[in-house]
């Protein structure tokens, strides 16, 4: 029959979930440390549970030497002999040649240990039987991140809500609720265990009700094909609270993922929603091609184009209708902050009037450019006209055809320290490039197609820049050679002097670039 102890021992063990060893070892430590600190001796002491009378034995432990230097640890061979009837025989060459020390244990009673060293006793025990249940708790969550478990709120603690799990308590800290829910003690409250810490006071398990492992979680216990692996979730976002996004990708081509997680009118997806107190979810389908990944992240919005600007960078620009651009941006860009978390590209939104404006400046900034360039081609191709001259109309802004035609001929040639002749030509060459540089912009026709050409337009009017500008101010420059070689005596240009319009083509271009795999 078990003795009292030995059954009090396996009680306890039973309650706190520990081992009924780690109780023995804990009682057999106690009873060390209070006999140490009563007999205040250097001897080297040791216990053992008897589990027969339920006493734990004290020894003190003496090393058997052939000449003692120390009477409390030591005892001499003669002496072990007579008292505990060591063979005769033995000789200190026996001892020396031993592998191990030999040592005999001395009895000490326990029963003179007192009150104040029981107490001691009873810490020690108590001490030890709490790290190996906090030990035992860590153990068992440290591999259960991210599973959904369900509690009580018994109490708040500064804005945290402690939560009761069974026999421990666990922590939902203020940054891991939802701002939208509000709880009551005696509560239930289900949350993700977000992570297990070690600490002093024992092992901290932090509950989340706003990481995204909460919402694949829900969607796990929701929808069976992506319980049993047919449809998998590629990723979650969330602003808790307020909107979530989930991409998902079926193994199954006959399985429609997106219609999976939705459910019948809607029925799985609801049961989540309630569960998140009215957060919003997007599901939408998985895609390994970033650009229609971004498409379907946007949604609800309805996307027109998407470009990818920058493959490094992951840097994508979408352009949408007019109307849908509030819809694609969201609440506080919440929308599209979402879509850009769930991607992982940085997404640039623009509706088609923005869009318009923008290929427009690219336009109008290009035929500056250009126009000043065929302008001085011309000019530098008119005999006697050089880079001083040049540089006198660039300073005195000049520089355009415009300007040049406008200014008296007097003036001009007056600015340019010159005769009249060279100032003529000079309005002539400009008046030639001015007609020569006409780009054929037809924007309004490249937004019709419904393709962003507008972009790949200009960049193939750069690539024909220099030719057409050198075409143009060679006929330029032949048209004034003529007219200042035809000049009435009066200073009038005579009759017949011919006109050189050079028109750059517009080249027929894809619209979208698709980001390469």
């Amino acid at each position: 029959m078990p003795n009292p102890l030995q059954q009090t021992i396996e009680a306890l063990a039973k309650e706190k979930g520990i081992e009924p060893d780690v109780i023995v070892t804990a009682i057999e430590d106690a009873v060390l440390t209070a006999s140490r600190k009563y007999y205040k001796t250097n001897e080297n002491l040791r216990t053992k549970f008897n589990p027969e009378t339920g006493q734990v034995d004290l020894f003190a432990l003496r090393q058997i030497v052939g000449e003692v230097s120390d009477p409390e640890t030591q005892i001499s061979l003669e002496e072990a002999q007579q008292r505990y009837g060591l063979a005769e025989d033995m000789t200190v060459n026996d001892l020396d040649e031993a592998e191990d020390d030999m040592v005999i244990e001395f009895p000490k009673p326990t029963d003179v240990l007192g009150r104040i060293a029981a107490q001691t006793a009873k810490q020690v025990i108590f001490q030890k039987v709490r790290e190996a249940e906090r030990e035992n708790i860590y153990a068992d969550y440290c591999d259960r991140v991210g599973e959904v478990v369900n509690g009580l709120v018994k109490r708040f603690e500064s804005g945290d809500i402690i939560v009761e799990m069974g026999q421990i308590e666990v922590i939902l800290p203020r940054r891991e609720q939802s701002r939208v829910e509000n709880y009551t003690a005696g509560d239930r409250v289900r949350a993700v265990i977000k992570e297990v810490n070690r600490s002093t006071k024992g092992p901290q398990i932090v509950l989340s009700r706003t990481d995204p492992a909460l919402l694949i979680k829900l969607f796990e216990q929701e929808v069976p094909e992506i319980y049993d692996g047919t449809v998998q979730i590629r990723g979650a976002v969330r602003e808790a609270g307020d909107r979530a996004k989930v991409a998902v990708f079926s193994r199954e081509r006959d399985i429609d993922p997106v219609g999976a997680c939705v459910g019948m009118r809607g029925t799985r997806v609801q049961s989540i929603i309630r569960e998140l107190r009215g957060e919003k979810i997007d599901i939408v389908a998985w895609s390994d091609d970033p650009a229609a990944l971004v498409t379907n992240a946007i949604s609800p919005a309805r996307v027109q184009r998407v470009t990818l600007v920058n493959e490094t960078e992951k840097v994508m620009e979408v352009v949408v209708e007019d109307k849908q651009l509030s819809l694609a941006i969201g609440k506080k860009g919440q929308n599209v902050r979402l879509a850009a978390k769930l991607t992982g590209w940085k997404i640039d939104i623009k509706n088609e009037e923005e869009k318009r404006r923008e290929v427009e400046a690219k336009f109008e900034g290009f035929d500056a450019e250009r126009a000043q360039a065929d302008v001085a081609a011309a000019l530098f191709a008119i005999e006697g006209f050089s880079e001083g001259m040049w540089q006198t109309l660039q300073e005195s802004s000049l520089s355009t055809a415009e300007r040049l035609i406008d200014l008296p001929t007097p003036d001009l040639a007056q600015v340019l320290g010159t005769d009249n002749a060279l100032a003529i030509a000079v309005q002539e060459a400009a008046r030639s490039a001015l007609a020569a540089n006409q780009p054929a912009t037809a924007l309004d026709a490249l937004f019709d197609t419904g393709e962003s050409q507008a972009d790949a337009v200009l960049g193939e009017i750069g690539t024909e820049k220099s030719a057409a500008s050198r075409d143009a101010a060679s006929e330029a420059a032949a048209t004034a050679a003529v007219a200042v070689t035809t000049k009435s005596a009066d200073g009038e240009p005579a009759d017949g002097t011919d006109e050189v319009t050079a028109q750059t083509p517009i080249a027929d271009s894809t619209g979208t670039q698709e980001p390469s795999e």
